[in-house]
């Protein structure tokens, strides 16, 4: 990956966007995408479309742009912050983590309180739930605690980005700014391509609530193909074995993971492979019987069923302030988009024959 678009990855991996207060990160997003697209624009709840004109089939890469999070749900007596959470935050990994607090006058730091070891009893622990923690802020009173924040704000862990061993870096929401890097720069190398489809980039909104984002610009766009970009779980950590048959063979590094099954259309997957074929790009199966848990699952039954395809960024230890992903499997992926696009040029559509 070169530093140009590292650094795009970077400012949307440092950039807070907690479910529901995604704007800053969708600013960052748009101000890239604005570069190469012949139009960018945005909805009223803040999904964001990039398009880049042509002559073919229309087909959306999608990536969503919100984290999950915490978000300040009460203060007590004494100025301590309660918090509730935005999406499926883990309580497991919240206690003793920096946050800060993202108000309406700027950030106000805060630590999520953990009773020191030497003060509790071990051996029998239980992970409080997230809404039983609590998180200090210094302050003294509520009435100095409720000066700085207010019921809502939104909070997230205060992390920096790792660089590990070779092209392995770890983060805070990898979910899903990585996939949202992956529709950009699919639509910049389409068009460096210069392929006859017309090729939308999106980036949704609301993903971890309920694919709300991708419901919207479901409704919204009318396209021959959808194929959305978000993580899935790589299985080659010792905590988590690929050899254990229900958690599929995905490794890191292993390239772009295509799922296969109920919202995957199987035309577009057998068409994303020939893709990968012609560009000798590898690539890894994953089973998704019921559901991929993705916007995915919002396309396909959009409109009048947009045949989609979710394209998978193997990703280790998601939702915990730690995530870990492969440089490379993102360049692959973005390079499997744009000859998804350029392989698609001549298509009609991705009707199943009956």
């Amino acid at each position: 990956m070169d530093e140009k678009h590292r650094k795009f990855l970077d400012t949307l991996l440092t950039t807070p966007s907690p479910s529901g207060f995604e704007a800053d990160g969708q600013r960052a997003w748009v101000e890239y995408v604005s570069q190469f697209a012949d139009d960018v624009r945005t909805d009223a709840y803040g999904n964001a479309i990039a398009v880049v004109e042509g002559d073919g089939p229309e087909i959306a890469f999608s990536g969503h742009a919100d984290e999950i999070g915490l978000m300040v749900s009460s203060v007590d007596d004494d100025g301590f912050v309660h918090p509730s959470r935005i999406g499926g935050a883990d309580r497991t990994v919240t206690k003793g983590q920096h946050v800060e607090i993202h108000t309406d006058d700027g950030i106000v730091t805060g630590v999520v309180g953990q009773t020191a070891i030497h003060l509790r009893e071990t051996g029998e622990e239980e992970y409080e739930d997230v809404a039983e923690q609590h998180v200090d802020i210094g302050a003294e009173t509520e009435a100095e605690a409720r000066e700085l924040v207010d019921v809502g704000d939104p909070m997230t862990f205060k992390t920096s980005i790792t660089e590990l061993q070779g092209s392995r870096v770890a983060a805070r929401g990898m979910d899903n700014r990585v996939g949202t890097w992956c529709a950009a720069e699919g639509l910049r190398r389409a068009a460096e391509a210069d392929v006859d489809a017309t090729v939308y980039a999106v980036s949704t909104v609301q993903e971890e609530l309920g694919k709300q984002g991708a419901k919207m610009v479901g409704f919204d766009l009318d396209v021959d193909a959808a194929l959305a970009v978000d993580v899935t779980h790589a299985v080659d950590s010792p905590d988590l074995s690929k050899e254990e048959d229900e958690h599929g063979e995905v490794e890191l590094g292993g390239g772009p993971v295509l799922a296969r099954g109920s919202s995957n259309h199987p035309e577009v997957v057998r068409a994303a492979r020939e893709a990968a074929a012609e560009k000798e790009i590898d690539v890894q199966l994953q089973a998704a019987g019921r559901s991929t848990g993705t916007d995915a699952d919002a396309f396909y039954t959009s409109r009048d069923g947009i045949p989609s395809l979710n394209v998978g960024v193997p990703n280790r230890y998601m939702h915990t302030p730690a995530e870990v992903i492969d440089l490379d499997d993102l360049d692959a992926i973005a390079d499997l988009l744009a000859a998804f696009a350029a392989t698609s040029e001549d298509r009609d559509g991705f009707e199943v024959e009956i």
